[in-house]
């Protein structure tokens, strides 16, 4: 069915770029909105102001609801655009089969608006660290991908006690990692300077190594006896900041972990990787102290009005519903912190991510938190229960460039084993 849809213009666009009742929706890849350059762009980023709305996640059979979570609704004028006007069409016809009648496109993004400086983009600050599968493809095939700029790198395949994550696929040349070997099954916190620095040259890696890491979603279940052993994706970004803490100067995130390479079409590998030991990190650990908070600092954070405690939990956990844990009794929530709700329970990160598991389009994160207060002005300690949700909602903040972010590493297990340490229950008054 050919269809002709109203094509605007690069300054039609600027004229709706403050328009309230506009959505520029930019159907390219999460990462091509984030900032890379995937298929040629003058310019990276999006156009000020645009939704992203992958063109795969049309082809999902919730794809309006997706849509309509971003509010983006009938009422609105969409207008579409990126860089196939084939895709561009498919998706527009699809915006008036559901319901949309005000549906515009775009096809010149690629050749005017990224030609033209005058025509704002907006893209996530240090997109560098989080990498498209495409990327790491290229580096392990030997070739020099954008922003990499090293003769040294490992990839990292994060789990939490299920090797078998690991051997039933990875990307080929990954390592395996075990998060129990950067934290402390005692604590959950991350582990002292001498066995991070162990741990981290046993695994080939020293501070000027690119470590490239990603995890699987496998479906959490709060019925197992370990219920993080099948949330691998969010493992990996624990070990990120755990790494950074250490000194490791260049740590990239796959967007989307395992499921991303597997949505690219790569093959996996079913090798058991030997890790090529190194003799020494080449740094005094920890080289990044303020990436962590501990539980003293933590009590001066909520004496201050400059400094926020950022609690990332389910809202069961916090009103004291549950304790999210089964090896937590006490339930609720430290008094003074702000919530930032994650998802369903411990184990998901649903308001973090998209249903392909790629990390949530930014300025949707950012205008969450400022509504709460959360700015990028305040020393902000993320936390949750033992420091895995805190470690993602810590990544998202230091991704968009804030500036003094930092992770409570304690979180609600430690301050809950505290009798002394006062908690709350229920709903704040603004729900």
């Amino acid at each position: 069915m050919t269809m002709n849809f109203k094509n605007f213009s690069g300054d039609d666009i600027q004229k709706h770029l403050a328009a309230d009742n506009v959505k520029i929706i930019d159907i390219r890849s999460a990462d091509a909105y984030n900032g890379w350059l995937v298929n040629g762009e003058n310019r990276p980023g999006h156009i000020k102001g645009a939704k992203s709305v992958p063109y795969k996640w049309f082809k999902y059979i919730d794809w309006i609801e997706i849509v309509r979570h971003k509010d983006i609704m009938p009422s609105h004028r969409i207008v579409i655009y990126g860089d196939d006007k084939l895709q561009i069409d498919k998706a527009a016809r699809q915006f008036l089969s559901a319901g949309y009648s005000d549906v515009g496109v775009y096809y010149d993004f690629m050749q005017e608006w990224c030609a033209n400086d005058a025509f704002p983009m907006q893209k996530l600050a240090r997109f560098k660290h989080l990498v498209p599968a495409q990327w790491v493809q290229q580096l392990i095939s030997g070739e020099n991908p954008a922003h990499y700029n090293n003769n040294s790198f490992v990839v990292v395949h994060a789990h939490y006690r299920n090797r078998d994550a690991y051997l039933s696929g990875h990307i080929p040349g990954a390592i395996e990692m075990n998060t129990n070997s950067l934290e402390s099954t005692e604590t959950w916190n991350r582990r002292t300077p001498e066995e991070l620095k162990k741990t981290l040259e046993a695994h080939g890696i020293t501070a000027d190594t690119t470590v490239v890491l990603y995890g699987k979603f496998m479906f959490p279940d709060n019925n197992d006896q370990y219920p993080g052993s099948a949330a691998g994706d969010i493992g990996a970004i624990r070990l990120a900041l755990i790494m950074m803490y250490a000194g490791v100067s260049d740590v990239r995130v796959l967007n989307g972990g395992f499921q991303s390479w597997q949505d690219a079409g790569y093959r996996a590998d079913y090798t058991d990787v030997k890790k090529a030991e190194v003799e020494n990190f080449g740094k005094t650990i920890p080289a990044n102290p303020q990436l962590f908070v501990d539980t003293p600092e933590a009590k001066q954070m909520l004496k201050s009005t400059s400094t926020e405690l950022v609690c990332v939990r389910s809202r069961p956990e916090y009103t004291g519903e549950v304790s999210g844990y089964n090896y937590i009794k006490k339930k609720g929530h430290i008094p003074g912190a702000i919530f930032a709700d994650c998802g369903s329970d411990a184990y998901h990160m649903e308001n973090y991510r998209n249903l392909d598991h790629t990390v949530r389009e930014f300025h949707e994160t950012e205008e969450i938190w400022k509504k709460s207060g959360i700015t990028p002005e305040k020393h902000l300690a993320f936390y949750c229960g033992t420091g895995w949700r805190g470690s993602e909602a810590w990544f998202n903040a230091w991704l968009m460039g804030w500036p003094n972010v930092s992770v409570y590493d304690g979180g609600w297990f430690e301050w809950s084993s505290d009798e002394n340490n006062p908690y709350e229950t229920g709903r704040p008054e603004h729900w």
